[in-house]
């Protein structure tokens, strides 16, 4: 859990100068691939794959790469929020260079992809590199002016239902655990009935998250449906923004990469955790002296149950 420091009196509460070296254009384009026309999705992956490339790369040569006409690259561009290519290659440029300068040169790219052939030791470090990305990624395309709307609506809320299926329920889980031990009344639910009975009593003063790395999942997507449907202020963590889950109130965007073996499950729940605990420790910050003290008090309330380190030590000796 996230320590919750006291604030400090220079405190402000402005952005401050980033120092990720993650390219925000590269990220938000992998987040609208699902939602692209079959052409555009090939300009995207080129650009995705090689963004050095297509920063270098004229109009004609992208479009002969992607086996595509000018026209489509410029309709991919509009598509992204970009008014046509040039602005495109100009920001695709300027954050590989930012990226050049802040790696260090002693640093390798590394595939995520594990492949047949990997030594153990190789697998450790994909694994390891991959994971790391996804919670950096996360970090650089979250949107905190979306963040901090959330966290806003979430400290008047009366009560908050967290909807989740497979490995997005141990998330909601998290999340329901964390806002329960600062005071707020939470649900986490994984199962389709009891999601979408709990969604239709909430009301206007409630709120719905729902968590699918995916976007698709339709248990999820239901369940938020109807809290919406009953008032409920709704938001979804997701990979992809223009998912079906994509009608939310609110939309925090996480940055994990599907990998082989579905290694990328795991990047997925660090990149919800992080949204999570960065959910979890804005609304600690902003309540700060009841969090402070329900946090103190739920910590009393189990201290006995936790063994003494000498009773500990000597239980391990007799067990020897």
């Amino acid at each position: 859990m996230a320590h919750i420091s006291e604030p400090s009196e220079g405190h402000t509460d402005g952005p401050e100068a980033s120092t990720s070296s993650v390219p925000t254009t590269v990220l938000r384009i992998r987040s609208l691939l699902p939602s692209l026309a079959p052409a555009e999705r090939r300009v995207a992956q080129r650009v995705v794959d090689d963004p050095e490339r297509a920063a270098a790369s004229s109009i004609t040569q992208l479009a002969k790469d992607c086996a595509t006409s000018e026209a489509t690259v410029i309709r991919f561009c509009r598509t992204i929020d970009f008014s046509g290519y040039r602005e495109l290659r100009l920001a695709l440029a300027t954050e590989v260079g930012q990226v050049r300068g802040a790696r260090s040169s002693s640093v390798e790219e590394l595939s995520s992809d594990i492949n047949p052939d990997d030594t153990l030791a190789s697998v450790v470090q994909k694994i390891a590199y991959t994971d790391a990305r996804a919670v950096e990624e996360t970090g650089a395309a979250l949107d905190v002016e979306e963040l901090r709307a959330v966290i806003g609506a979430m400290v008047g809320a009366r009560r908050v239902d967290v909807y989740g299926v497979g490995a997005s329920a141990f998330v909601g889980a998290d999340l329901q655990q964390k806002l329960h031990r600062i005071g707020l009344t939470s649900f986490s639910w994984s199962d389709a009935h009891v999601m979408l009975t709990s969604a239709a009593l909430l009301e206007e003063s409630d709120m719905a998250i729902g968590i699918s790395h995916s976007g698709t999942t339709v248990d999820t997507v239901q369940a938020l449906t109807e809290a919406g449907r009953r008032g409920a202020r709704t938001v979804a963590i997701t990979n992809f923004p223009r998912s079906p889950i994509g009608f939310a109130d609110h939309i925090l965007t996480t940055a994990a990469r599907e990998t082989t073996f579905r290694s990328g499950a795991t990047a997925s729940r660090l990149a919800q955790l992080t949204v999570v605990d960065c959910l979890f420790v804005g609304l600690a910050q902003i309540r700060y002296t009841e969090s402070r003290s329900a946090l103190e008090t739920t910590y009393e309330a189990v201290r006995g149950l936790r063994m003494n380190n000498d009773r500990g030590r000597r239980g391990s000796g007799d067990d020897k």
